[in-house]
């Protein structure tokens, strides 16, 4: 087991990781067609570029390359399964922005894609954006197994569509009322954990996972880092609710009080404010429980968990 075992190294190991992803998602959006591409039109390059590199603290490649350590997976290997991740990350939040979704005008401090470029651009990014994770996946860069490449492309697809985070974005637009009238009855604690586990969950739980998928670790490892990953999501989105409640607009760098506004349904509609406070530190607990098969290497894993629960931003 490699040496990941200094929760203190956190900041420096999430803006490292960072770094190394910005450069690799550089490389994957160079202006120049790969083989069988015939071209690739710069004003759809410009707007993918724009909507994924320069901002962000890249989290979800964090958690792929760390799950990875682990297992002494090569960095390289696990950059990659983490800028595929990043890749469908980006896209979701170009089309979570747009006037049909959550009509955002600000992400990261700065206009939104389809401000920056115009509405039809940012579709074609974001959709350019999920194709080329799978793209990514399907390299021998990724894993020279292609066994392995296929049990990545098959876990990243169900994470992100139907059942996952696609699937998750819907329940909410209905929870609001978009398409029927909205209901007069409190949504339920489980109904918003199924919510969010698929909208937000789901690509955190993934990038948990990816680093047991790419060592082909055994089912308890792999069953562990699940439970983290989806404790982790849990969490991810209960500070989140709170951000959008409590944050200040210039630190989270979008605007804020608007899921209130909307009705959407969150943990902290359903059990208040300090009831999801609790909740939020109970989860951080059960994160860190998850992980003992792993002893003390995981200390950067734990306080990743803490991180999230501590964010201000």
């Amino acid at each position: 087991m490699s040496v990941n075992d200094d929760g203190a190294n956190f900041v420096p190991r999430l803006t490292q990781i960072a770094e190394l992803t910005e450069e690799l998602l550089e490389r994957l959006l160079g202006d120049a067609p790969l083989p069988t591409e015939r071209a690739r039109p710069k004003r759809l390059i410009e707007s993918m570029r724009y909507a994924s590199l320069g901002g962000g603290k890249r989290f979800r490649p964090f958690l792929v390359v760390e799950s990875a350590a682990l297992f002494d997976v090569p960095r390289e290997r696990a950059l990659m399964a983490g800028a595929a991740l990043e890749c469908v990350h980006c896209y979701s939040l170009v089309h979570d922005d747009l006037p049909a979704m959550d009509n955002d005008d600000l992400r990261r401090g700065r206009p939104t894609a389809h401000k920056a470029f115009d509405e039809a651009t940012a579709i074609l990014a974001g959709d350019s954006l999920l194709t080329l994770a799978f793209d990514i996946l399907s390299r021998t860069e990724t894993h020279p197994d292609p066994a392995i490449r296929i049990a990545l492309v098959q876990a990243l697809a169900r994470a992100s569509g139907l059942g996952g985070m696609a699937g998750g974005q819907m329940l909410d637009l209905a929870a609001e009322g978009r398409f029927v009238q909205k209901r007069a009855t409190q949504f339920t604690e489980n109904e918003v954990l199924t919510l969010q586990a698929m909208k937000t969950g789901a690509l955190l739980r993934f990038g948990c996972e990816a680093g047991g998928i790419l060592a082909a670790a055994a089912p308890a490892k792999r069953q562990a880092l699940s439970r983290y990953g989806a404790a982790v999501g849990k969490a991810f989105q209960i500070a989140d609710d709170l951000l959008d409640l409590e944050g200040d607009s210039s630190l989270v760098g979008k605007a804020i009080g608007k899921d209130a506004a909307a009705g959407k349904a969150t943990m902290v509609s359903v059990l208040g404010v300090d009831a999801a406070k609790v909740r939020l530190q109970q989860l951080v607990v059960e994160a860190e429980q998850a992980l003992a098969p792993f002893g003390s290497g995981a200390a950067i894993l734990i306080k990743a968990a803490k991180f999230v629960a501590e964010r201000r931003a």
